[in-house]
């Protein structure tokens, strides 16, 4: 997938012209922040963690850091990122651009409570340059979020 893959995605929704495209890398939390002029605690990072054959996907804030216990409690299993090549090849999106959007079946996208502390966060859009600003709502909606979780911790927590 791409960014193409994911403003097509959108278009159903009406929203692909919401879709940035960045002259700049967006590929990190830090770079996606100076590209929007934001804290980078409204970037809406997409980790992908590996489960069984497949993966899960786990939205936070730009600042949290997933809390190991919290995480194995929940999914009964150890955090533990894809390779970037199981990230392209499961996700359909290369590191950098990892988004909750046009994914394959099967994929889950779980959301941390991390980001609700934002009325509007950034997540990318399938590229190392492009970003969309979704309010939480939104996110649950475009992203077909399966849950609500809390599973991070911030700065000073």
């Amino acid at each position: 997938m791409s960014v193409t893959a994911v403003k097509e995605y959108f278009r159903a929704f009406g929203l692909a012209d919401r879709v940035m495209e960045f002259t700049v890398s967006s590929a990190t939390v830090e770079l996606a922040a100076a590209a929007l002029g934001v804290a980078p605690a409204r970037i809406a990072k997409t980790l992908s963690l590996r489960r069984g054959d497949g993966c899960v996907l786990l939205v936070t804030a730009g600042d949290a850091k997933i809390d190991n216990q919290k995480f194995r409690e929940f999914f009964q299993m150890k955090a533990r990122l894809l390779t970037a090549d199981e990230a392209l090849r499961l996700t359909g999106h290369a590191v950098g651009g990892i988004c909750p959007f046009a994914l394959p079946p099967g994929v889950e996208v779980y959301a941390d409570e991390s980001l609700r502390r934002f009325a509007t966060v950034f997540p990318a859009c399938g590229s190392g340059n492009s970003a969309i600003e979704l309010t939480p709502d939104e996110l649950t909606r475009y992203a077909a979020v399966r849950q609500w979780v809390d599973l991070c911790r911030l700065p000073g927590g």
